[in-house]
Parts: C-alpha cells; sequence; structure tokens
C-alpha cells in the first residue's frame, strides 16, 4: 500500500531569495512528496521586491525541482496551509535566535491548526551566515552577492537598485 502523497508548505517572504532558501527548498523537495512555496504578499518589514517579483524569483530559483510550486498569499499562513490541502510547514533554522522564534510560531501554529507539525531543517553550513536582510544590505552599498543568490536574482538586484526609488523603502 502506497502512502499518501505529504504536502508540505514552505513559507517565507523571499526578499531576495538566496541560496540557503534554496537549500531548505531542495531539501524539503527531498522529504515530501509536494512542496509549496508560499511567498509571503504583505510583511511587516520593508520589502525591496513585489510579491509577484518574489514569486517569479523563486520560481526560476527552483524550476529544476518537479513538484514544487511557488505561490503567493496573504494572511495567515495556516489558512494558507490548509488552502493547499497541506500538513507540514517547513521552516529553515540557521542561528540560535531562529530557533527561538520558529519555537514560538510553532507553539502558536500548534493552537490554531494542531493538524499541521512543523518541521525545521538546519540550514547547511555554507549558508548559515546568509539572510535576504544581509544579501539587501550588500547590494543596496553597491556590493557584489553573487556568490550568495543566482544570476537571475544578481540582475535582478542590480535593476532594482539602480531605480530611484530603491534607497528610499
Amino acid at each position: 500500500m502506497e502512502a499518501p502523497l505529504t504536502v508540505a508548505v514552505y513559507p517565507g517572504t523571499f526578499d531576495p531569495v538566496h541560496f540557503g532558501h534554496i537549500d531548505i527548498a531542495e531539501r524539503a523537495h527531498t522529504l515530501f512528496g509536494c512542496v509549496v512555496i508560499g511567498v509571503y504578499e504583505r510583511p511587516q518589514k520593508n520589502v525591496l521586491f513585489s510579491a509577484e517579483q518574489r514569486v517569479e524569483l523563486m520560481r526560476a530559483s527552483l524550476a529544476h525541482l518537479p513538484n514544487v510550486t511557488v505561490l503567493s498569499y496573504q494572511g495567515l499562513t495556516v489558512d494558507f496551509v490548509r488552502q493547499q490541502g497541506a500538513s507540514v510547514i517547513v521552516r529553515g533554522l540557521r542561528v540560535i535566535t531562529d530557533f527561538e522564534i520558529e519555537y514560538q510560531m510553532a507553539l502558536m501554529t500548534s493552537r490554531l491548526a494542531p493538524e499541521v507539525e512543523m518541521v525545521c531543517l538546519m540550514t547547511s553550513l555554507e549558508y548559515a551566515f546568509i539572510s535576504s536582510s544581509i544579501v539587501k544590505d550588500v547590494a543596496l552599498a553597491g556590493g557584489s552577492v553573487a556568490q550568495f543568490v543566482p544570476p537571475h536574482v544578481v540582475e535582478a538586484l542590480r535593476q532594482r537598485v539602480a531605480a530611484p526609488s530603491a534607497k528610499k523603502e
């Protein structure tokens, strides 16, 4: 008897997507039958890219993975997870402060959606220091981010940073 297909959601802002995000998505893909990347449309932080741009950058970054879908969403993550028919939320952990935040989120998720499990994957060592915030800071200061993000993201950042409104947001 074949086990049912487990759908997992990997939510985040992904502004911009970097190799640490891709690492987590690739590893989640090996663990679950279907992975939905949920790009949160309205985070409580300033973003460089629109939700549509972040979805497209993520789709291009994960085009090599079958059974991975990238969608944007608003509202509660647990509602998005339910809409996708998922039973698992995947999160990446880089440093100890990530654990504290994810632990709180896992406890809240268990209250809001007891049928949903949260699975945290440790970021691979070579990506442990990378965050979207650091990538944006380096790009906005004119530094090279080519070792942290795929080439299409390097180009998108170059174009976005060159835009007159980039440093105002």
